[in-house]
């Protein structure tokens, strides 16, 4: 059949479908199931207006019940059973088998990695690119290019980023901007500036960034539980956890300071980027971050221009510096934005697959969840391990997506 033939039937099976469906449902619903006559007409008229509205909304459940609903309950029950065994069932087994290996425990600590590092650098670019471009006259063209990578897929940007990471031999002209760059360290001023004051700078500015937040979380607790300003006795324990990670995260960095300069930089030879334990796993975060920037700057834009003038006019009369007037006046009033754009962020980075997969296949230990689970279905045929990593992967996105949907009511509302 020819395809525009067949396009055309399709579009009238389909449009002439729904139309039958609505037509004959009213049908039955009005004239057999409640029909609008006899002593009893004027309950069925009511009745039949009830559930009535369920009826448009039946084919959009049925749709999302058959292809949302139905693979969770599969796989969890996958998850139970052992597929060698003709689908026998072994309760926790496959769990317990998962939590023995070293490669599920490589992949937690990897997806924490991810969940510290892209979604508080994707915010904080997005923040910094929405404040910056709102300041200058070619504002929208900046934005425009910054949002760009949002078109790419993330298969395409692992290519675009694997030729950046690429190395040849040496002694061969280098392809890779990365090793280019590289080799152009001698170990002079240039390396001090750029290998070590540069990162040790950017590592202080996090722990002073991650210190500001702690400051902030215990801030409300000075006031006293249960008074005004003060925290609620449900908000301590939250506030204590985010202060003890908060402490935590200034240690490490504090700590990788100290490791810049006692480094021994291997100067003069090409790299393989990609093959180095713990810091490739930043260099896959770069693509991420790269994508994600413009969604978080669209948004905080959107939220920094719907901030009243009168607040920021009212603290320039006071004699507030550009300084004072973001961090105390503007970031305040659009903190809800930017929790709700670090959460979306943090959903897309606990299922993130393709980058991983695309660009080292979870190797050099850059394992993550989604890739450890697509080895077991796929590659290894373990559909028991392979499922339990499914379910362990929904429950971690599951509160914060029910989070994110609370909020948006009560946004709403």
């Amino acid at each position: 059949m020819h395809p525009a033939l067949q396009a055309l039937v399709t579009i009238v099976i389909g449009v002439g479908g729904c139309v039958a469906y609505f037509y004959l449902s009213n049908v039955f619903l009005d004239r057999v199931l409640f029909p609008a006559a006899g002593p009893n007409a004027g309950r069925n008229i009511n009745r039949a207006n009830m559930v009535r509205p369920w009826l448009f909304l039946f084919p959009a459940l049925f749709a999302l019940g058959l292809y949302l609903a139905y693979p969770v309950f599969a796989t969890l029950w996958l998850s139970l059973t052992d597929r060698s065994a003709g689908g026998a069932f072994v309760g926790f087994a496959n769990y317990q088998r998962m939590l023995n290996e070293s490669k599920f425990w490589e992949a937690i600590s990897n997806n924490m990695l991810w969940l510290i590092v892209v979604p508080a650098a994707s915010t904080a670019f997005g923040l910094l690119a929405a404040q910056l471009t709102d300041r200058i006259s070619w504002g929208s063209l900046a934005k425009s290019l910054i949002f760009m990578p949002m078109a790419i897929s993330f298969v395409g940007a692992s290519v675009i980023f694997k030729l950046v990471y690429d190395t040849r031999a040496a002694g061969q002209e280098q392809i890779g901007i990365l090793n280019a760059l590289w080799l152009s360290f001698d170990g002079g001023w240039g390396s001090l500036l750029v290998l070590r004051l540069l990162p040790a700078l950017i590592l202080l500015a996090f722990a002073a960034f991650v210190a500001y937040g702690i400051y902030q979380a215990l801030r409300p607790l000075v006031w006293g539980v249960g008074y005004h300003g003060g925290s609620s006795w449900q908000g301590v324990p939250v506030r204590l956890a985010i202060t003890g990670a908060g402490a935590w995260l200034c240690y490490l960095s504090l700590h990788s300071v100290y490791a810049v300069f006692a480094f021994d930089f291997p100067y003069g030879q090409p790299q393989t980027w990609l093959t180095i334990s713990f810091w490739n796993s930043f260099f896959l975060m770069v693509v991420l971050i790269w994508i994600q920037t413009g969604f978080a700057m669209v948004i905080l834009s959107a939220a920094l221009r719907g901030i009243p003038e009168e607040t920021v006019e009212a603290a320039v009369i006071d004699g507030a510096n550009d300084f004072e007037i973001f961090f105390k006046i503007k970031v305040p009033q659009i903190m809800g934005t930017v929790v709700v754009v670090w959460t979306t962020i943090t959903l897309v980075v606990l299922k993130i697959f393709d980058i991983v997969y695309a660009m080292t296949n979870g190797q050099w230990e850059t394992q993550v969840l989604a890739n450890y689970m697509y080895d077991k279905l796929f590659r290894a045929n373990d559909w028991g391990v392979g499922s339990a990593s499914a379910i362990v992967i929904m429950l971690l996105v599951l509160p914060i997506l029910v989070w994110n949907v609370y909020n948006a009511r009560k946004e709403m509302r």
